[in-house]
Protein backbone atom coordinates (compact mmCIF):
# COMPACT_ATOMS: atom_id res chain seq x y z
CA UNK A 1 0.00 0.00 0.00
CA UNK A 2 1.15 3.68 -0.86
CA UNK A 3 -0.20 6.55 0.58
CA UNK A 4 0.66 9.96 -1.38
CA UNK A 5 0.43 13.54 -0.65
CA UNK A 6 0.59 16.35 -2.75
CA UNK A 7 1.37 19.66 -1.78
CA UNK A 8 2.95 23.09 -3.23
CA UNK A 9 -0.79 24.42 -4.93
CA UNK A 10 -2.04 27.62 -5.01
CA UNK A 11 -2.56 30.85 -6.90
CA UNK A 12 -0.23 32.05 -9.20
CA UNK A 13 -0.63 34.99 -12.28
CA UNK A 14 -0.09 33.71 -15.95
CA UNK A 15 2.81 33.60 -16.96
CA UNK A 16 4.75 32.59 -13.41
CA UNK A 17 6.36 29.43 -11.82
CA UNK A 18 4.78 26.90 -9.63
CA UNK A 19 6.56 23.72 -7.75
CA UNK A 20 4.43 20.97 -6.98
CA UNK A 21 5.64 17.84 -4.52
CA UNK A 22 4.03 14.35 -4.12
CA UNK A 23 5.72 12.68 -0.98
CA UNK A 24 5.40 8.48 -1.01
CA UNK A 25 5.05 6.45 2.20
CA UNK A 26 6.33 2.66 1.69
CA UNK A 27 9.17 1.00 0.93
CA UNK A 28 8.12 0.32 -2.77
CA UNK A 29 8.25 3.68 -4.15
CA UNK A 30 11.30 3.45 -6.05
CA UNK A 31 9.57 0.66 -8.35
CA UNK A 32 6.54 2.40 -9.17
CA UNK A 33 6.09 4.38 -12.04
CA UNK A 34 4.53 7.86 -11.06
CA UNK A 35 2.60 10.38 -12.63
CA UNK A 36 0.60 13.51 -12.63
CA UNK A 37 -2.82 14.26 -13.62
CA UNK A 38 -5.18 17.01 -13.37
CA UNK A 39 -8.87 17.79 -13.58
CA UNK A 40 -10.52 21.09 -14.12
CA UNK A 41 -14.81 21.30 -13.46
CA UNK A 42 -16.28 19.69 -16.16
CA UNK A 43 -13.73 17.83 -17.48
CA UNK A 44 -12.18 14.56 -17.80
CA UNK A 45 -9.03 13.44 -16.02
CA UNK A 46 -6.47 14.52 -17.84
CA UNK A 47 -2.55 13.02 -18.23
CA UNK A 48 -0.01 15.94 -17.39
CA UNK A 49 3.45 13.88 -16.70
CA UNK A 50 5.15 10.69 -15.92
CA UNK A 51 8.15 9.09 -14.86
CA UNK A 52 9.41 5.22 -14.52
CA UNK A 53 10.80 4.13 -11.86
CA UNK A 54 14.59 5.01 -12.81
CA UNK A 55 13.45 8.40 -14.28
CA UNK A 56 15.08 7.16 -17.27
CA UNK A 57 11.67 7.54 -19.47
CA UNK A 58 9.13 10.55 -19.03
CA UNK A 59 5.99 11.11 -21.06
CA UNK A 60 4.29 14.97 -21.01
CA UNK A 61 1.05 15.64 -21.94
CA UNK A 62 0.80 17.63 -25.51
CA UNK A 63 -0.64 20.61 -23.47
CA UNK A 64 2.01 21.05 -21.13
CA UNK A 65 5.08 19.57 -22.81
CA UNK A 66 7.94 22.90 -23.11
CA UNK A 67 6.74 23.99 -19.65
CA UNK A 68 6.53 21.24 -17.17
CA UNK A 69 9.07 18.96 -15.45
CA UNK A 70 8.45 15.78 -13.78
CA UNK A 71 11.15 14.65 -11.84
CA UNK A 72 11.18 12.33 -9.05
CA UNK A 73 14.04 11.20 -6.26
CA UNK A 74 13.73 7.42 -4.91
CA UNK A 75 15.95 8.42 -1.89
CA UNK A 76 13.16 10.93 -0.83
CA UNK A 77 10.73 9.08 -1.63
CA UNK A 78 9.42 12.27 -3.62
CA UNK A 79 8.16 12.89 -7.45
CA UNK A 80 8.05 16.53 -8.37
CA UNK A 81 6.37 18.75 -10.95
CA UNK A 82 7.87 22.42 -12.12
CA UNK A 83 5.62 24.50 -14.03
CA UNK A 84 6.85 27.11 -16.13
CA UNK A 85 4.91 29.48 -18.22
CA UNK A 86 1.35 28.85 -16.29
CA UNK A 87 -1.54 29.36 -18.47
CA UNK A 88 -5.16 30.50 -16.91
CA UNK A 89 -5.51 26.90 -18.41
CA UNK A 90 -3.75 25.13 -16.55
CA UNK A 91 -5.89 25.81 -13.44
CA UNK A 92 -7.36 22.50 -12.39
CA UNK A 93 -6.97 19.91 -9.37
CA UNK A 94 -3.33 18.43 -9.88
CA UNK A 95 -2.99 14.61 -8.24
CA UNK A 96 0.03 12.84 -8.59
CA UNK A 97 -0.78 8.70 -8.71
CA UNK A 98 1.44 5.55 -8.81
CA UNK A 99 1.24 2.68 -11.09
CA UNK A 100 2.48 -0.49 -8.97
CA UNK A 101 3.72 -2.88 -11.82
CA UNK A 102 7.07 -3.33 -12.25
CA UNK A 103 8.74 -2.16 -15.43
CA UNK A 104 6.05 -1.57 -17.20
CA UNK A 105 5.21 1.35 -19.56
CA UNK A 106 4.46 4.92 -18.70
CA UNK A 107 0.29 5.00 -18.87
CA UNK A 108 -1.24 7.51 -20.16
CA UNK A 109 -4.68 7.01 -18.90
CA UNK A 110 -5.70 7.46 -15.11
CA UNK A 111 -7.27 3.60 -15.47
CA UNK A 112 -3.69 2.18 -15.23
CA UNK A 113 -3.06 3.93 -11.70
CA UNK A 114 -3.27 2.08 -8.98
CA UNK A 115 -3.26 4.73 -5.85
CA UNK A 116 -3.79 8.84 -5.88
CA UNK A 117 -3.18 11.61 -3.74
CA UNK A 118 -6.25 13.55 -2.34
CA UNK A 119 -5.10 16.03 -4.88
CA UNK A 120 -3.68 19.91 -4.84
CA UNK A 121 -5.25 23.00 -6.43
CA UNK A 122 -3.84 24.95 -8.99
CA UNK A 123 -5.19 28.57 -10.03
CA UNK A 124 -3.36 30.35 -12.65
CA UNK A 125 -4.83 33.77 -12.65
CA UNK A 126 -4.83 36.11 -16.74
Amino acid sequence: QVQLVESGGGLVQAGGPLRLSCAASGRTFSTYNMAWFRQAPGKEREFVAGINSTSSNIAYGESVKGRFTISRDNAKNTVSLQMNSLKPEDTAVYYCAADRRTWAPIVLSAFGYDYWGQGTQVTVSS
